[in-house]
């Protein structure tokens, strides 16, 4: 069972403690630090590093425990240099093509004091990254909302949100990958499929991965990915 240690402290604001025999969580300020730590442990893992699994202030690292323990590897974080990520919306972005046609969209508008076709222009705008993957398999945390569509999320959640609806929430946007229960607020919907466990991976949306909204008409959509 893996047990975490509070007594395992780093330096600052970066806070690494210890889970169990061969994972260490890593603790930070927010979101976009989240995102700088990953991108830093991607890049250059050290040694004995393996799956790394990003979330809201959080970074778990599995690691080796033959090749270095969480001592090293404490230290090997700390005292790792967290470049700037690429800006998101560059070359190689998943293009998501949706319907804005969203049961929520006008509540939306009105609470944001737009009107819906402002919303839309303000959502498709957005130059996102996936922050973390939760919730379900495949749901992605898209980073870099407009702050005037992050709202609360719905005070009563619905039973049944279907596959491919396109929803916002406090400060994130996404997708449903699938069918499930949800509290996000409706925009639209995508044909794009996200989730797919015959393919490798199953999910277009890896964090760190850039992603575009576009708006379009219609059904069939191909959407693409990089």
């Amino acid at each position: 069972m893996n047990r975490r240690n509070d007594a395992a402290d780093g330096t600052g604001a970066v806070r690494v403690l210890r889970c169990g025999s061969d994972a260490v969580l890593v603790e930070v300020e927010d979101a976009e630090q989240v995102q700088r730590l990953h991108a830093a442990l991607r890049d250059a893992p050290p040694t004995g590093v393996g799956e790394l699994v990003p979330a809201a202030r959080t970074v778990l690292v599995r690691y080796d425990p033959a090749a270095t323990d969480w001592q090293r590897l404490r230290a090997a974080v700390t005292a790792l240099p967290l470049r700037d990520a690429p800006p998101a919306g560059a070359a190689g972005a998943v293009l998501i093509p949706v319907r804005y046609e969203g049961p929520d969209l006008a509540e939306v508008a009105r609470l944001a004091g737009l009107t819906e076709e402002q919303v839309v222009e303000r959502h498709t705008a957005g130059q996102y990254r996936v922050a973390f993957c939760g919730f379900a398999p495949g749901f992605a945390y898209l980073t870099g909302l407009d702050p005037r569509l992050r709202l609360p999320r719905r005070a009563e959640p619905r039973t049944r949100v279907p596959a491919g609806a396109v929803a916002v929430a406090d400060e994130y946007t996404g997708v449903y990958p699938r069918t499930s229960p949800g509290g996000w607020h409706l925009l639209g919907t995508t044909d794009l499929p996200l989730w797919d466990t015959a393919a490798d991976p199953p999910t277009r949306l890896l964090p760190g991965t850039s992603v575009r909204f576009v708006a379009v008409e219609g059904t069939g959509n191909e959407g693409s990915r990089p």
